[in-house]
């Protein structure tokens, strides 16, 4: 690939991030457990969407190819996305929802804190207005896993088998490749590999304060990054893109 195709790529996995937990959160409209935290679950959902819609405007025109954010978001096979296999995960309840969260929520805010630094101007821009949202997504999840952990019985068994299900969801985030190194060389992207140190002591603090353990290593998952992913992102992209596909030439 030329840089200019690993820039583009690049930008599209930021932007499939945010498009896919985007749409999952939105699966728990009129689902949640109360009305303030079904409230609070659509907000991240929007700010999520909000990100991808700058992320993948961006992409579509660093691509030249005359596509914009709805072409991106609405008309992409499934081996074409490149978000995370941890976003696309089903909601399953409201533990597994949270843990995914708190998650991605720690992964997304010290990933967008080095892209202000990119020497891409507009990817700097969106990080700096991301951020801002991110910081809210972060204390939110958090304080949700702490207080289904260190809570009931019951709350402590299923926020702990929800950390279990997803850990092996975790190293992918962090996995360095061609296009992740050469955005990195050129000044635009973020050394992931670099910040799981940090991401390890946040996780390792939250998961103490909600005294839930830490899992150990024993299995882990990729493929995402070559258009690789589960069963579960076919069924969320056919909901999600049928309108836009049944009537392309819609004009709302």
């Amino acid at each position: 690939m030329t840089e200019n195709e690993m820039h583009f790529e690049y930008l599209l996995r930021l932007g499939d991030n945010c498009a896919i937990l985007g749409q999952r959160l939105a699966e728990w409209c009129g689902k949640a457990p109360v009305l303030e935290e079904e409230l609070a679950l659509m907000n991240v959902g929007l700010d999520l969407i909000g990100q991808a819609r700058l992320l993948l405007d961006h992409a579509g025109k660093v691509e030249g190819a005359g596509r914009d954010e709805d072409k991106l978001a609405f008309f992409r096979d499934t081996q074409e996305w490149r978000n995370l296999l941890l976003i696309e995960q089903p909601n399953g309840d409201f533990a597994k929802t949270m843990a995914r969260q708190m998650f991605f929520d720690c992964f997304q805010y010290l990933q967008f804190e080095a892209l202000l630094d990119s020497s891409d101007k507009t990817l700097s821009e969106i990080a700096a207005k991301s951020l801002k949202e991110i910081t809210y997504h972060r204390r939110h999840s958090t304080n949700w896993v702490i207080r289904l952990g260190d809570g009931t019985e019951e709350s402590h068994e299923k926020m702990q088998a929800a950390i279990d299900e997803l850990w092996g969801f975790v190293p992918e985030m962090f996995d360095m490749d061609e296009v992740e190194d050469a955005m990195v060389a050129a000044g635009i992207g973020a050394d992931v590999n670099a910040l799981r140190p940090r991401w390890d002591e946040m996780i390792n603090s939250i998961l103490e304060e909600a005294t839930l353990k830490r899992p150990e290593d024993t299995w882990s998952v990729r493929g995402s990054r070559v258009g690789k992913h589960s069963e579960h992102l076919g069924f969320l992209l056919a909901e999600m893109q049928f309108l836009p596909r049944a009537y392309p030439d819609a004009k709302w």
